[in-house]
């Protein structure tokens, strides 16, 4: 990995001193006056769970490192509690990343749900109010990532996460997506007959995130909704301009709200339809590019086709491990962004590692400046000999 560094030890313990609270004061006063705006030119540098190759993902540290390192925007899979507090958790269950199974006073909260077709059984956020799941912390998915932070931090809320993006002291974005909206409706419920969606809109509207793209609101506080689920998006898209991304899964995995296929969905006809929606999609990037043996394969037209109709493609996921890079790169990340923002042309990139993406681009910039420089300096040397 081309990046390495350590967080301060002072900003760790002030995250470990905040885990059973509120990182911020809600809403979010600490960040006034101009800020650096978002950088536009480039494909977007997304922090796919904060930076969580190097911190366990979806916890404050993470989201903080990522705006540290760059990031253009930070993103997240909302849940919810089940007294109704919208979460920043990836999985239904808890088990991979936390110490739910260290907590005898759970031990009894075991379930089995239907989760997209298939039953799974585990330890369910819905099956836990905010208060008990704050009590957890959280620790590193991949065993072969670094464990030193393992246990230091706590789940964080929705509102909590936004607080992080606007206490920044430059403009950066927020990629929250509406997870498993299906099974958060069945075993949720809010007054008023109100769903997961309309929670979710609730809040966004609450600190004041509206605005089509590029729009003077939009860019002051950029976002991007993103789901799964087709009809969450088309549901809200009644109540807000924002701009929405629909996420498509691998080939073998149907819509878990519609039921429909990889090939329904990418085709012309659904494009053009999804399109009066979403501003664009974000495929897993194998389906964009077939693997066979860890080998690259010719890539489908589905970027083309996406921007012929004007889609943003926001592809996921990079991970710097040798382990994710295909052999075509060499083991080496910055051959992977090279080829999928110049020869793909993406529009944003998930990674895992927002640092060494940030150097990438930062990097790649430079060298481009100084191209263009030497070609002025030919030139104007050119002209004085004439």
């Amino acid at each position: 990995m081309r990046f390495t560094s350590l967080i301060p030890l002072f900003f760790l313990s002030l995250i470990a001193g905040c885990a059973a609270r509120p990182i911020y004061p809600l809403p979010s006063k600490n960040a006034e006056g101009k800020k650096q705006p978002l950088q536009t030119s480039r494909p977007y540098n997304i922090a796919h769970r904060g930076s969580n190759g190097e911190i366990p993902e979806e916890t404050a540290a993470a989201y903080m490192r990522a705006i540290e390192e760059g990031a253009d925007f930070i993103e997240t899979d909302i849940l919810s509690s089940k007294d109704g507090v919208l979460i920043c958790f990836h999985d239904v269950t808890l088990d991979d990343t936390t110490d739910v199974a260290e907590h005898k006073e759970f031990a009894n909260r075991k379930r089995t749900y239907e989760v997209q077709g298939v039953n799974t059984t585990g330890f369910f956020s819905v099956d836990f109010t905010l208060k008990e799941l704050k009590k957890l912390r959280v620790k590193q998915r991949y065993s072969f990532r670094d464990q030193q932070y393992n246990g230091k931090f706590s789940i964080i809320t929705f509102e909590e996460f936004i607080s992080i993006a606007l206490d920044a002291s430059r403009v950066v974005g927020i990629y929250p997506e509406i997870k498993n909206p299906v099974l958060i409706n069945q075993h949720v419920k809010w007054p008023g007959g109100k769903k997961f969606e309309d929670k979710f809109m609730e809040t966004l509207n609450k600190y004041g995130y509206r605005g089509s793209y590029m729009s003077e609101d939009w860019l002051k506080q950029p976002i991007f909704i993103q789901s799964f689920a087709p009809t969450s998006l088309v549901y809200i898209s009644n109540m807000t301009d924002s701009p929405k991304i629909f996420l498509i899964d691998d080939i073998t995995i149907p819509t878990q709200d519609t039921n429909q296929s990889y090939w329904e969905i990418t085709s012309d006809a659904y494009l053009d339809y999804i399109n009066d929606y979403v501003i664009g999609i974000g495929p897993w990037k194998d389906t964009v590019v077939p693997v066979i043996n860890n080998y690259l394969q010719t890539p489908t037209d589905l970027v083309a086709r996406a921007h012929a109709r004007d889609l943003q493609v926001h592809t996921y996921t990079y991970r710097n491990e040798n382990l994710f890079l295909h052999f075509n790169f060499h083991q080496d990340e910055y051959e992977e962004y090279d080829y999928w923002i110049n020869k793909i042309g993406v529009d944003g990139l998930f990674t895992d590692f927002t640092g060494s993406l940030h150097h990438f681009q930062e990097s790649n910039e430079n060298s481009k400046a100084t191209k263009l420089l030497h070609k002025i300096s030919v030139l104007v040397s050119s002209y004085g000999k004439v």
